[in-house]
């Protein structure tokens, strides 16, 4: 009889677990933040959209003057600085950064520094006015930073203890929604964000793409990024292509990468005197210089640059120098410090090289972009799982799946040799230094006020004795 009670036993108490608030509340507030990542994703993305659209409808309107950019470029490039500066901390950049900093810090109140609903307006509103005024960034890399910023809110609604992984999941949730690549979501946890995967987030990973995926779907329906492409090498030519896109796209990513880190350093260390002035300022030179490249290549570098890569995947001709200007107006986009990605500025980069490769060597035009894209990607981020998976997604091109991962895994082990550090990890360090140094400043504060309130209060007992004494 004893096991029969013993089981009654587990029953009611299995009973009592699934139907308490306390056991539900923290997933229903999950599930809610996961759904609101995919609803946000799209909106940030019409937003995006229709504001590069207006820049492009004022700089051809006979109205306006084709050199308006000039003007409204460098202007915009310091408004966005001074805001990230001075009201919106932390939301400078692509914003994988800052998740792969908070993920690694074990200070509540300093993650929440990082990530926030705060950082996440102001995130999604420069953003969007960094691509009216017509700078080379993307949308991807801060709907990362806006996911996780929305998972560490949930777990304070929720009253989690345990954030990393929310972090993770909101991140990989912002990807998958932003590309509509749950897939490429999942790989980018496992690879960019944590280095390592914990079996303990799977769950979390994988229920926040399918909730954030399932509501981007049902406002933007089931699409591909890059529409239908095949990229499959058969021919010896091809395969020359592939040594070539991988080990070039590779060579030139991981340059990019290497004078971004050193830059964003430089830049620093020369505004530290007066942050806000000093940035703005530099900022609005980054944006004179991407004018001037945008008007010298008739306007193509301006923006994310998809309609320019799309074009060139369903085999259209650009002119062959265009990854050469894409690529310094992303590099000048970046070093400002304006909000903003580089997902798809890089793989418009890519995407041009890999055409004018192809236009050498005699090849399918749509063949040599997809290959660039997954070299130079690979070589930027130095993730070549992430890179080959998202590409495969986004032109879903499951043929050349052997041909993507060859690719990729080039253009890795080529920037590798030359930058031993990867772009968003380097980057990550600045804000991990930042974040060291306001937790002691805030412990020196606190020990500050125990020694003072000590000291009081041995004074006024010293005080209350002389008096008793008297």
């Amino acid at each position: 009889m004893r096991p029969y009670y013993k089981n009654v036993k587990m029953v009611r108490r299995t009973r009592v677990m699934w139907g308490s608030w306390r056991i539900w509340q923290p997933r229903l507030v999950f599930w809610l933040g996961a759904l609101m990542i995919g609803v946000i994703s799209v909106g940030f993305a019409r937003a995006a959209d229709e504001a590069y659209e207006l820049f492009e409808a004022m700089r051809q309107s006979s109205a306006w003057s084709p050199f308006l950019p000039l003007v409204l470029t460098p202007l915009g490039f310091m408004f966005c600085s001074y805001m990230s500066t001075r009201w919106f901390p932390h939301t400078q950049g692509s914003g994988i950064p800052q998740a792969i900093a908070a993920r690694h810090l074990h200070d509540v109140e300093s993650q929440h520094r990082l990530l926030n609903l705060r950082v996440a307006t102001g995130k999604l509103l420069l953003t969007v006015v960094g691509l009216f005024c017509g700078a080379s960034i993307g949308r991807e890399g801060p709907t990362a930073q806006v996911g996780a910023s929305i998972m560490i809110q949930t777990a304070r609604w929720g009253k989690m203890i345990q954030t990393r992984g929310l972090i993770v999941a909101g991140s990989a949730a912002g990807i998958s929604a932003a590309f509509n690549t749950p897939l490429a979501g999942i790989v980018f946890a496992i690879e960019e964000m944590s280095r390592a995967y914990e079996s303990r987030a799977n769950g979390l990973v994988v229920s926040a793409i399918i909730l954030s995926g399932l509501a981007a779907i049902g406002l933007a329906g089931n699409y591909t990024y890059f529409g239908h492409a095949s990229a499959i090498a058969v021919k010896p030519g091809e395969w020359v292509a592939v040594f070539v896109c991988g080990i070039g796209g590779g060579i030139l990513g991981a340059l990019f990468s290497l004078y971004s880190l050193r830059t964003a350093r430089r830049i620093k260390r020369w505004a530290q005197a007066t942050p806000v002035k000093r940035m703005a300022l530099f900022a609005g030179a980054c944006g004179l210089a991407v004018a001037v490249i945008g008007i010298i290549f008739d306007g193509a570098t301006f923006g994310t640059g998809y309609e320019q890569a799309r074009t060139v995947i369903e085999g259209g001709s650009m002119n062959p120098l265009f990854f050469i200007g894409k690529l310094a107006a992303t590099f000048l986009s970046m070093a400002s410090g304006i909000p903003g990605g580089i997902f798809a500025p890089s793989l418009s980069v890519g995407a041009a090289l890999g055409s004018s490769i192809a236009d050498v060597l005699g090849i399918s035009i749509g063949l040599g972009a997809i290959l660039g894209m997954a070299g130079y990607f690979a070589g930027v981020v130095q993730s070549p799982m992430t890179a080959f998976v998202i590409i495969l997604e986004m032109t879903d091109n499951h043929d050349g799946i052997i041909t993507l991962m060859a690719t990729s895994m080039l253009g890795y082990v080529a920037s590798r040799l030359i930058s031993r550090e990867p772009l968003y990890h380097g980057l990550s360090r600045a804000f991990l230094a930042d974040s060291i140094k306001f937790q002691r400043a805030r412990n020196r504060e606190i020990d500050e006020y125990d020694r003072r309130t000590i000291g009081e209060m041995q004074e006024e007992t010293r005080r209350f004795d002389e008096k008793g004494s008297v």
